[in-house]
């Protein structure tokens, strides 16, 4: 007997112990917000030190557009489902855009690239981030890890770009799991709540309130363009599920990607005091610098 509970309480400690490092685990917010780099994959390695180089030489950058590879696809020009490049001519090129889009990353490995040269001695109108699709998926991060991740490239940006606007996007939908799905939705609501449109319902007074935070931050949720009719994700606007190599969707497939920006659109011109370059109605708010890679992650 006493050899029996001696080796329950010996399974009841180990079991405990696995529960707190699980829970210290998925508490543990560095993993989304400290920088770190992907310097070990040549193809990182090549096209940070292009980017740098780049922005050396163009400090008159008006537009940049950051995150993973849904906006790194933007260089790409493969029709008929890939063609993006002439997206990126029409909406961004004409604005002096950079594109900071490196497949794969998560908010840590932008981290990491804001703070070594890709935006030194730059001061754009406007700063468009996409970022937190591959914290939930392939780096199985919680929301609230993610959510740290997004706050932390907010303030770095907001730092390092004081007179620059953000426009800060939600995770879009993807086919994967209900449980990233959940993450995701859980994220973008939790940008709607800290960034809320700066002219919000009329008071008891009938005068418009104004949102409290900071007048440089946009939230802009632009996930209801990938959706259906009864709120699915419409797997058709994606290419990944056509590829020789099924997968879940996740990357927008050429009618996609000019659909998401043209619901970009709107709001973009108003923060770059410039025309829209599209009549198409805006989302609910709650040049190319070195060979494309082959996806990974959005």
């Amino acid at each position: 007997m006493p050899k029996r509970i001696t080796l329950c309480l010996g399974l009841l400690i180990l079991l405990l112990f696995a529960f707190t490092h699980a829970q210290q685990a998925s508490n543990d917010l560095t993993v989304a917000t400290l920088p770190t780099s992907r310097l070990n994959e040549s193809w990182w390695a090549e096209r940070h030190n292009t980017i740098v180089d780049y922005v050396r030489k163009h400090p008159d950058i008006q537009l940049l557009f950051m995150g993973a590879s849904i906006i790194q696809n933007f260089e790409k020009s493969n029709p008929p489902d890939q063609d993006f490049l002439p997206i990126w001519k029409q909406f961004y090129e004409p604005r002096r855009a950079l594109n900071l889009g490196f497949s794969g990353d998560t908010t840590a490995n932008l981290l990491w690239r804001l703070n070594h040269g890709e935006i030194d001695h730059l001061s754009p109108r406007v700063a468009i981030v996409m970022i937190g699709n591959n914290n939930t998926g392939h780096a199985h991060q919680t929301a609230e890890q993610t959510e740290a991740g997004i706050d932390t490239v907010i303030a770095t940006l907001s730092q390092r770009l004081p007179q620059t606007r953000l426009l800060i996007l939600g995770i879009l939908p993807t086919g994967f799991s209900p449980e990233k799905t959940a993450a995701d939705q859980a994220v973008n609501s939790y940008l709607a709540k800290r960034f809320p449109p700066r002219i919000g319902k009329p008071d008891a007074s009938g005068k418009n309130t104004v949102a409290d935070g900071d007048p440089r931050v946009t939230f802009l949720d632009i996930g209801s363009t990938f959706k259906d009719a009864s709120g699915a994700i419409n797997t058709s606007l994606f290419y990944d599920p056509r590829q020789p190599h099924p997968s879940p969707a996740l990357h927008p497939d050429t009618r996609g990607q000019r659909m998401m920006a043209e619901a970009i659109e709107l709001t973009l011109a108003k923060l770059m005091y410039d025309k829209p370059r599209t009549t198409a109605p805006a989302a609910t708010v709650a040049p190319a610098t070195a060979t494309p890679q082959p996806d990974r992650h959005p």
